[in-house]
């Protein structure tokens, strides 16, 4: 994985979204500074604004590709990824 430094030595996990996640934050990915999934996506949600609070709710959130907790540590090498729900036929 890889470590984000945000220039003031603090090492930062990796943010990625997907679909209208990504649409709503106007952004694939950020890097975001927090000790748990939940303080990452509070941060998301301060940064990214009411719009990605909206859909927040509905997603799936994974770490390293397993499905994530709110109270899940999050480290400096971790990718945090949010998922909208999928629909289609």
């Amino acid at each position: 994985m890889k470590q984000v430094d945000d220039g003031y030595g603090r090492m930062m996990a990796v943010l990625l979204l997907f679909a209208q996640a990504r649409e709503a934050a106007r952004t694939k990915s950020a890097s975001i500074d927090g000790a748990t999934v939940g303080e990452v996506l509070a941060t998301a949600v301060e940064q990214f604004g009411p719009d990605f609070a909206r859909i927040l709710p509905h997603c799936r959130v994974w770490r390293n590709g397993d499905p994530a907790e709110s109270n899940d540590a999050v480290t400096a090498t971790d990718e945090v990824a949010v998922l909208p729900p999928v629909s289609g036929g």
